[in-house]
């Protein structure tokens, strides 16, 4: 058995709207008021010990004796907050993110977390989950749920969507074994560069909405810019009236179809690298990538919305996560050099210019396409780690 995450797209009504909203507000609080608790306790007395998500427990019925609204929240979601917090000190101390920050209201992203107990969470219906305290709301899922329910996890995006993430235990699903095995190069004008001279197109889901996303953001500066000059002004009664973006309805819609028009895009762009990963692991029991570092790389101004667009990090992920459910192996190897060693012989011919996309090895004189030798070497590279891994 495994542990898999199912997202699933729920339709709450008016009144479970208004209650996962409060709950966001309510996690949010209790997240700001123990962060601020824990730097107030670390500035007055510096040799005082860190608290785990245990004792920041502990404090949560003091808190709700002083705020009484938050007994209205879901109460394993304001542990998960406690939980979260401790996590995100844990990785400042680490050095692997910085120190934690205060939430705001305004925040684009907004999910609450609940732990399944007594069976608080499970499918009532075909089409209806039963979730805490929301009671039973319809969903919509491709596939089907298992059983065995750990936690949801309740999001809801700027465009008004909500989604369950629900922490399922499925049975472990092996694709059968094809003794192939794969190196992968990864690229701008292409998307990934197989060891076997195929090349996977990318595809720019933002050029397509690029119109439609030019029109709607001139859209949106006019009306905001327009919204500006009225908001200490109301015309009908002449006289000064403080008034907030949020009263303009025109304003409201205008962020609204752009907000839409980034999540078809990244919707298109989530679909298409599932497609393409689900694949590769299907085909190949060894896959072989380039761990790059795209930060880095990044930083040249004339590329970094190209390498932005093709999501190196995010079908790294997804590779990572399907090879160890379908029992598959994925190796990274560093990329130092693949373009310009001679995937023939070995030679080092010396570092080429991105411009030179074909070259001739000048001691075997085997002509190479610059990125197939690189997936070639990439291959070679992984297929030596992961034979030191089995010894």
């Amino acid at each position: 058995m495994t542990l898999k995450g199912l997202k699933v797209r729920i339709y709450p009504n008016k009144k479970q709207k208004l209650f996962v909203q409060c709950n966001f507000g309510c996690t949010r609080f209790v997240w700001n008021q123990m962060l601020g608790m824990m730097i107030e306790r670390h500035k007055n007395n510096l040799d005082a010990p860190f608290l785990n998500a245990f004792a920041l427990n502990n404090l949560l019925p003091a808190l709700k004796k002083e705020y009484p609204w938050l007994k209205e929240a879901e109460s394993t979601s304001l542990q998960n907050t406690n939980h979260d917090l401790v996590e995100a000190f844990k990785k400042f101390f680490n050095q692997k993110h910085g120190f934690p920050k205060f939430k705001s209201k305004k925040q684009f992203k907004q999910s609450y977390q609940s732990k399944c107990v007594n069976q608080n969470i499970k499918q009532a219906a075909l089409h209806y989950l039963k979730l805490p305290k929301l009671g039973v709301l319809r969903f919509r899922s491709g596939k089907p749920i298992p059983e065995t329910i750990k936690s949801v996890t309740i999001r809801k995006t700027f465009t008004d969507h909500y989604f369950a993430v629900l922490l399922v235990e499925d049975e472990s699903q092996v694709f059968r074994k094809t003794n192939a095995c794969i190196g992968l190069d990864f690229g701008v004008s292409d998307l990934l560069i197989g060891s076997d001279e195929q090349k996977i197109p990318r595809v720019r889901f933002d050029k397509r909405q690029s119109q439609k996303m030019h029109d709607w953001q001139k859209r949106l500066a006019r009306r905001r810019l327009q919204a500006q000059k009225e908001m200490a002004w109301d015309r009908h009664n002449k006289v000064l009236q403080p008034r907030k973006l949020s009263d303009f309805k025109n304003v409201q819609k205008a962020q609204l179809m752009v907000a839409k028009i980034h999540e078809k895009i990244a919707n298109q762009r989530q679909n298409y690298l599932h497609q393409i990963t689900t694949k590769l692991v299907k085909s190949d029991d060894l896959i072989v990538i380039e761990d790059l570092k795209a930060k880095n790389m990044m930083r040249n101004h004339k590329l970094a919305r190209a390498i932005a667009n093709q999501a190196w990090g995010e079908i790294r992920r997804m590779l990572t996560y399907k090879c160890a459910w379908y029992g598959k192996k994925l190796v990274r190897v560093n990329p130092y050099k693949t373009s310009q060693i001679c995937s023939h012989c070995g030679h080092d011919d010396g570092k080429h210019e991105l411009a030179v996309r074909e070259w001739s090895c000048p001691q075997c004189e085997t002509h190479h396409d610059r990125d197939f030798n690189a997936a070639k070497n990439i291959l070679t590279l992984g297929l030596g780690q992961a034979l030191v891994k089995e010894l």
